[in-house]
């Protein structure tokens, strides 16, 4: 199938995307989380092993497919590693019809002016060509936002959308992802500012160009819902942000035109000690939730 065919599939909206993309500092929490703790392994190399073990009894179950599933954003460890004998990205898209995308970023900077900027991306050119000849669809990438601090959020969007441009002209589809912490006080300000600052930016783009982007769950309902009904924007998802899955299916679905992008909500529940027919019938009724919220808006 083509990347039209892709393209197609993620602005239809009937689905989710599943964000697999824990990373070094991420992956000992998804880990303990899963039912194994930092005794269960010996060194970095058996820890990515078993994360990889997870994420691949997930993408093999039987209702992860494209049917609810539209996107999985994928770590670059994963990336370079096999689902059932083919290339992750492979396997993905024509095993299971579920779109590839992949986690760009090196982590975030210390705090500065209430954000959190990306750090350099040095081989960020080298990355997107890998990523490219391996079938992949789209990036991602996190800053976070910690205070409505309107020269902080600029900063964030700016960084956001110059990186996003680089990743435009190798070919693939950027997503946006400038998260606002859901425990601070001002969160429904900084959301505000957020949604200026995004629209401005969108409002200079080339009409060929089109970017994604990832937003935490909003305050105020259909806060984000000019951004979906952007003509520059291919789809707006919704991180979890550490709410609950049931907190933030509730949330997702007051919202329109928003769908699920959820990592721990997702994965909340699933255990190494469940049984493959246990474990399939937890994730089949976790995605059928997370699709609900998700086409309910």
């Amino acid at each position: 199938m083509s990347n039209q065919a892709q393209t197609d599939l993620i602005r239809a909206g009937q689905g989710f995307i599943a964000a697999l993309d824990q990373s070094g500092g991420s992956t000992p929490k998804a880990l303990a989380a899963y039912g194994i703790g930092p005794d269960g392994f010996a060194s970095n190399a058996d820890m990515y092993d078993l994360i990889h073990e997870m994420r691949a009894r997930i993408v093999k179950s039987p209702d992860f497919n494209g049917k609810k599933v539209v996107g999985a954003i994928l770590f670059e460890d994963t990336m370079g590693r096999e689902f059932a004998g083919k290339s992750a990205p492979s396997y993905l898209w024509q095993d299971r019809g579920v779109v590839p995308f992949l986690k760009v970023d090196k982590g975030l900077l210390d705090t500065a002016e209430d954000v959190q900027l990306l750090k350099p991306i040095p081989d960020l050119a080298a990355l997107l060509e890998r990523a490219t000849g391996l079938g992949v669809f789209g990036t991602k990438m996190r800053s976070v936002i910690h205070a409505a601090n309107r020269k902080g959020i600029d900063r964030v969007v700016d960084q956001q959308f110059a990186i996003g441009a680089q990743i435009t002209a190798h070919g693939l589809m950027p997503i946006l992802e400038p998260e606002v912490t859901i425990s601070i006080a001002d969160k429904a300000e900084a959301e505000t500012l957020l949604r200026a600052s995004i629209l401005e930016h969108l409002d200079n783009l080339p009409s060929n160009q089109f970017v994604m982007l990832k937003l935490t769950l909003p305050e105020f309902t259909n806060q984000y819902l000019d951004l979906c009904q952007h003509p520059r924007v291919l789809s707006v998802v919704a991180l979890s942000g550490g709410y609950s899955r049931a907190e933030a299916n509730g949330r997702l679905a007051q919202n329109k035109s928003m769908i699920a992008s959820f990592s721990r909500a997702l994965t909340e529940g699933l255990s190494a000690q469940q049984s493959d027919v246990k474990f399939d019938e937890l994730l089949s009724q976790t995605i059928d939730g997370i699709y609900q919220a998700s086409i309910s808006g």
